[in-house]
């Protein structure tokens, strides 16, 4: 008896792609489903059900809920920047093992990365912002204080 052996094709995935999409849409770990990571569901999951508590607050915008949504968001931002800036090699050895195919990137990733650093270095700040006036608000120090 003999076996056969079927050879499942791989899928070739873009490195700008993967950096597009988490920059994007980072925040719901969308590159990480692309990338074909197997705890993706996790960070969709905890970016949800954020989404789904901070409704439960007067002010959506204050909650703890929507200021603990800077970490999965800052975190998008850094893997945009991790995929835009590493060499294509260093790509295709961790996400297109077998497919065959060779990573040739032009100015896609290097946009990415520019966009990345303004729009990630902008939201960041602002989030941290509201946390610390969140955190200064809650344990009254800025009571009697015009803001």
């Amino acid at each position: 008896m003999t076996q056969s052996t079927i050879a499942v094709p791989v899928r070739h995935r873009s490195k700008t792609a993967a950096a597009w999409l988490a920059f994007l849409l980072g925040v719901f770990g969308a590159h990480a489903w692309y990338a074909g990571r197997a705890w993706a569901w996790l960070w969709t999951s905890f970016t949800v059900l954020m989404l789904v508590l901070m409704q439960f607050y007067p002010v959506w915008w204050d909650s703890p809920p929507f200021l603990i949504l800077i970490v999965p968001c800052g975190a998008g931002f850094i893997e945009a920047l991790i995929f835009a800036l590493k060499p294509d090699e260093w790509f295709d050895q961790k996400y297109n093992v077998g497919s065959g195919c060779i990573t040739r990137t032009g100015w896609g990733p290097v946009i990415a990365a520019i966009a990345t650093t303004l729009v990630g270095g902008t939201v960041l700040m602002f989030g941290l912002a509201l946390i610390v006036m969140h955190v200064y608000t809650a344990m009254g120090w800025l009571d009697g204080y015009v803001y």
